[in-house]
């Protein structure tokens, strides 16, 4: 079982329009709505692909309810921990035209610190069947830095690996933790580290302690830095158009079944994670793959 931490979930909103027209006013329909957030959407695109995945959350007010009610009515494996704390939105707009989304993400509310124990003590106890962990999202507002270092180092007292796909401190910390691999976008990895050129970036990373690090790119594809090999990119012959939330979702989805299943090789990982990610561009919703993910891994080009 893969175990998904998602400390700062989001309702997830998606509207889409024929083309988006800034300043004017656009007649849309009912947006689709489903619980989101990086760790939830890690874990139905684990379920999607066969595999088991558990979701750890936390919910509050209103939308946390919701939250707690699509996560029972999908089926996915769960559990929520309840904060007083409103759950936040995220407001996609998908550009049907241009083939671009635009999203509006709320940056939530702060937890207090008896709420942040509980939330550990769930990780503590789901860990105990676990075969890999992973930390995903932003955390909420007076998070501490050192909340995904923690999973970092129970992973390592459980002797299996982890996963955080994060930015700023969090994602430094858990470098600093000795996390298996780190997952930034292009953009994540700069604010984090400094360094606008990417492979600066994720070597830095490695020198505070990461195992490997793989940076989605957008529509260049995806880069693999481990410590002893020179870099990979990886790409699909062409850019795919369509709805890019949730596509760094997948691919750290792809990482965790893989490293969960004992594969540690980088251009494997980053062949898969590259391919599920493109097949979330595919799909309309964030949290999916379109049904040609195995096909799209077929046709990756990997270069050194």
């Amino acid at each position: 079982m893969i175990l998904t931490v998602t400390p700062n979930p989001a309702v997830d909103l998606t509207y889409t329009v024929d083309e988006l027209d800034v300043g004017e006013s656009h007649r849309v329909a009912a947006p689709a709505a489903r619980a989101g957030g990086k760790g939830i959407n890690v874990a139905r695109v684990i379920a999607q692909t066969g595999g088991r995945a558990f979701a750890l959350t936390t919910a509050g007010g209103p939308a946390g309810l919701r939250i707690a009610d699509d996560l029972t009515a999908s089926g996915l494996p769960h559990e929520v921990v309840p904060v007083a704390a409103q759950t936040r939105s995220s407001v996609a707009i998908v550009d049907s035209t241009s083939g671009l989304t635009t999203i509006f993400n709320e940056t939530g509310e702060a937890l207090s610190s008896a709420e942040w124990t509980a939330l550990r003590d769930a990780v503590t106890r789901l860990a105990v069947p676990a075969a890999c962990i992973v930390g995903s999202g932003s955390l909420p507002p007076g998070a501490p830095d050192d909340f995904y270092a923690e999973l970092v180092v129970l992973a390592i007292a459980r002797g299996i690996p982890s996963i955080v796909d994060a930015v700023g401190p969090g994602l430094l910390r858990a470098a600093e933790a000795g996390v298996s691999v780190l997952k930034p976008n292009r953009r994540e990895l700069a604010e984090s580290t400094g360094e606008n050129d990417p492979v600066t970036g994720a070597r830095l990373l490695l020198g505070r302690g990461a195992g490997l690090v793989i940076v989605s790119l957008g529509a260049d594809g995806m880069l693999a830095v481990g410590p002893s090999a020179e870099p990979i990119q990886a790409r699909l012959p062409e850019p795919l158009h369509g709805n890019a939330t949730g596509a760094g979702d997948a691919a750290v989805a792809a990482v965790a079944g893989l490293l969960a299943a004992g594969v540690t090789d980088p251009e494997t990982i980053l062949r898969r994670a590259t391919a599920w990610s493109a097949a979330a561009v595919l799909a309309p919703l964030a949290g999916e793959l379109d049904p040609s993910y195995p096909q799209l891994e077929d046709h990756v080009i990997v270069t050194r």
